[in-house]
């Protein structure tokens, strides 16, 4: 039998991944680094220059996130798991909040300004969903290849939460999308409901970039093809308009090389919009060249098969096992996206790269997920 505890905090002690704890605060340190150096445009307009103001602000926030996932670690996961519906339904009420009441950056609304932070709910929401379908995968093992009983609460509270997402930010909601669906593959739901439920998300997606110009217009741009018929062919060949991000990711690329041009020394952080956030790898790639950038690769890379290979193989219960694939592959769909726009093989997004952009929710979060992760990996079945 599983082994059950019935207290919030672990009486044993058992020691986390290290190999995961370590690899997390290289990234960090990396981030840190890497956030100086991209900072410098913002702090001339909105500081006269004092880079480190806003280096203070993003150390802040990274301390933050690794004393949550500290904090998370210690937290039994069967304990946070039976709130995980409560925190769901709180989550998709702060979407449709979001939209009344939040404030508007880039042309979407997608947060709360509460004094000097901005929280955007989107991150709550995908943690809360990783939860709870987690929880029903376990509740519904017994009848998960009927459709009724097992499938459809699943896709009801997935889909629920993936569309108020995607009504301000798809890129999010695709990637908590693919997140679940591959938890649902390894809970054993029928590829035949993961395909229906695959084509019903595609036909969403077609729905949602039909209601959006701006968006339609990012896709067409990637592609260098006119497709829909709500945008403007000159917006979308228009190197200055939807394809100057890319264009300019693409140039850091280059102008880094095998070794890039040195910590510090970036040209293309003044001309690429938030390179601090967006962008923020196509800088690492610029200053420490394809090599610096493959070995942070690497690093994402070990995560994904400590949690995948070790954590959740090795989980003393179903229930941590669908729990670790979940916050395992969240995290490295981030890193994947974050990395595709950067190199130019994805359309822009606006995804931040876990642990190194500058951003307050989305880092919160990543402690959050890596929290969970670890705390799992302290109840391993290590027979």
């Amino acid at each position: 039998m599983p082994r059950q505890t019935n207290t919030l905090y672990l009486q044993d002690r058992a020691p986390m991944d290290r190999y995961v704890l370590w690899i997390v605060l290289v990234i960090s340190a990396i981030g840190v680094m890497a956030v100086y150096s991209a900072i410098a445009f913002l702090a001339e307009v909105k500081a006269d220059g004092d880079t480190e103001q806003f280096l203070l602000r993003h150390a802040l926030r990274v301390g933050l996130a690794l004393v949550t996932m500290i904090v998370f670690s210690m937290l039994d996961y069967h304990q946070i798991a039976r709130w995980s519906q409560l925190f769901l339904v709180g989550s998709l009420f702060l979407l449709v909040l979001v939209r009344i009441f939040g404030v508007t950056y880039g042309g979407a609304t997608r947060a709360f300004q509460v004094g000097l932070f901005s929280v955007q709910p989107s991150d709550l929401a995908k943690i809360a969903l990783i939860l709870n379908i987690a929880v029903l995968l376990v509740r519904k093992q017994e009848y998960i290849h009927n459709f009724t009983r097992g499938v459809l609460p699943l896709f009801f509270w997935t889909f629920l939460t993936v569309v108020l997402i995607g009504l301000e930010d798809l890129s999010t909601a695709f990637l908590v999308l693919v997140s679940v669906m591959l938890m649902l593959y390894v809970g054993r739901v029928s590829l035949f409901h993961i395909g229906g439920g695959v084509i019903f998300s595609i036909a969403c997606v077609f729905l949602m970039l039909l209601s959006s110009p701006n968006r339609a217009q990012r896709v067409e741009s990637y592609l260098n093809l006119k497709i829909f018929t709500n945008t403007e062919e000159a917006e979308v060949f228009d190197l200055q308009a939807e394809g100057y991000q890319a264009h300019q990711a693409r140039i850091a690329l280059a102008m880094g090389g095998w070794t890039g041009r040195g910590p510090g020394k970036s040209i293309q952080r003044d001309f690429l919009p938030t390179p601090y956030n967006d962008f923020i790898f196509a800088i690492i790639s610029e200053e420490y060249g394809v090599l610096g950038s493959l070995v942070l690769l690497g690093l994402f890379v070990m995560i994904l098969l400590r949690g995948f290979l070790r954590i959740a193989r090795d989980a003393i219960d179903p229930l941590g096992l669908f729990l670790a694939v979940g916050c395992t592959t969240i995290l490295f769909l981030y890193t994947l996206v974050h990395t595709g726009v950067s190199v130019g093989i994805l359309p822009v997004t606006g995804l931040p790269l876990p642990l190194i952009s500058y951003g307050g929710t989305s880092m919160l979060a990543a402690g959050i997920l890596l929290g969970i992760l670890l705390n799992i990996s302290r109840q391993l079945d290590r027979r």
